[in-house]
């Protein structure tokens, strides 16, 4: 792979290997990257594959700054949490 074909692949993937998930979310390591997941700080691989999110990654990163979401809620989100927060 060129290496101008690689820095697209990266830059514009959303779809990570764990390596690259790592790196993006700043971890040094694998391992750290991995710990942040089962403390709940980052999300796991998208279901049935072995990639991660980076908008999910993001949202994590977000949150953990302190900073408003940046995705949108979706109409079945805000209606589950509504019916969550009358039970």
């Amino acid at each position: 792979m060129s290496g101008a074909h690689s820095a697209f692949k990266q830059e514009f993937a959303r779809g990570l290997t764990v390596e690259e998930a790592a790196t993006y979310a700043g971890c040094k390591t694998v391992s750290a990257f991995r710990d942040w997941i089962r403390r709940g700080l980052m999300p796991g691989p998208l279901p049935g594959t072995h990639r991660y999110d980076r908008k999910a990654i993001d949202a994590a990163l977000d949150r953990m700054s302190g900073l408003a979401p940046t995705m949108q809620e979706s109409s079945y989100a805000s209606w589950k949490r509504s019916r969550a927060d009358q039970a």
